[in-house]
């Protein structure tokens, strides 16, 4: 009898995986909230203490010694991270190979109420030593930058982490994009959001390509935050990186260029919402790094440039508005 019980609960655990990825697939490609990572692992749990006091109800009455072990029943094939977490690349991650520099971390942040079951990576710009020494393919297949922007149109590599530029009043764009970071990341968690902050202070060695690589396996989306080096003497406002006509067929693009595009515009909506100036049509198209990788939502938000006001003040308004697009977004 305790055969037969552990068959039949395989059998239970596999229905229940497979009806979950089925129900939640739609869900991440869409935008809108859903099942997700934490969703599967926690139900999956449930289903499993459910299905060992079953077994052991059943041992009992059959005076069988079959032994139920954690990893017959917790298993689920998805990792869940605890709170304030260090998370390394896993090399075995799609895209992992293509990374210059990955021998830091993220830290992963839990809400501590009214959790979301969902997971922002917040990417601070800029911020690795040695980052600009090093490069890394533009895109996953080898293939030519589309756009110029910070490296020219037709390149194939690019720089790892380019070191940002600096504000007219001296600031690095790094300790901006760090103190962004950090005030966006507060107010996601106190409103029930999971944050995987990317850079979690003045430097860590992680390059474009690894950031976007962690953020594809741990977070639902990728946010990252830059102000941009146009070298312009008045503040043009913010806006994000769309992607350019010429890599939506180039996969992973193609399978997601969508979804990049519409969390972008939905920032963009919130940061116009809170009074935030908005460059042009809200958008630019530029080939980037970090789209051409992308696997899940994932955006480059402009918030600025060298003229830019960013004072305290000014970044809690910021801030506002993205939680506004991010709650849309989610729909929320």
């Amino acid at each position: 009898m305790g055969k037969v019980t552990r068959i039949i609960s395989v059998g239970m655990m596999l229905t229940v995986l497979s009806a979950i990825i089925l129900a939640g697939c739609g869900n991440r490609h869409s935008g809108k909230t859903g099942l997700n990572k934490s969703d599967i692992a926690e139900t999956l749990s449930q289903t499993s203490e459910s299905e060992k006091d079953s077994q052991m109800n059943s041992q009992s009455e059959d005076n069988t010694d079959t032994e139920i072990t954690d990893a017959e029943t917790e298993d689920s094939g998805v990792p869940v991270y605890e709170d304030m977490e260090h998370i390394y690349m896993n090399t075995t991650w799609e895209y992992a190979d293509h990374s210059a520099i990955s021998d830091g971390y993220a830290v992963l942040y839990k809400a501590a109420g009214e959790r979301k079951n969902i997971i922002i990576g917040v990417n601070a710009g800029h911020g690795t030593a040695g980052g600009s020494s090093a490069r890394t393919l533009c895109h996953p297949d080898g293939s030519p930058k589309s756009t110029g922007g910070s490296t020219a149109a037709g390149a194939t590599t690019a720089t790892a982490v380019s070191g940002g530029m600096t504000f007219y009043d001296g600031t690095p764009e790094s300790e901006v994009t760090f103190r962004m970071a950090q005030i966006l990341r507060d107010k996601l968690l106190s409103q029930g959001y999971d944050v995987l902050m990317v850079r979690d202070g003045a430097d860590v060695q992680l390059d474009n390509v690894a950031r976007t690589v962690i953020c594809n396996n741990v977070a639902d989306c990728h946010i990252s935050l830059h102000w941009d080096g146009d070298g312009l003497s008045y503040d043009k406002g913010c806006f994000y990186i769309a992607v350019p006509d010429a890599i939506k067929d180039m996969e992973p693009v193609a399978t997601h260029w969508q979804q990049h595009n519409a969390l972008g515009a939905s920032l963009v909506n919130g940061l116009g919402d809170v009074g935030m100036k908005i460059h042009g049509s809200g958008s630019m198209a530029i080939d980037l790094t970090q789209t051409s990788y992308s696997t899940i939502p994932s955006v480059d938000m402009e918030l600025g440039n060298a003229s830019s006001d960013h004072s305290d003040e000014t970044l809690e308004n910021i801030a506002d508005g993205l939680m506004a697009g991010i709650n849309a977004y989610y729909g929320y």
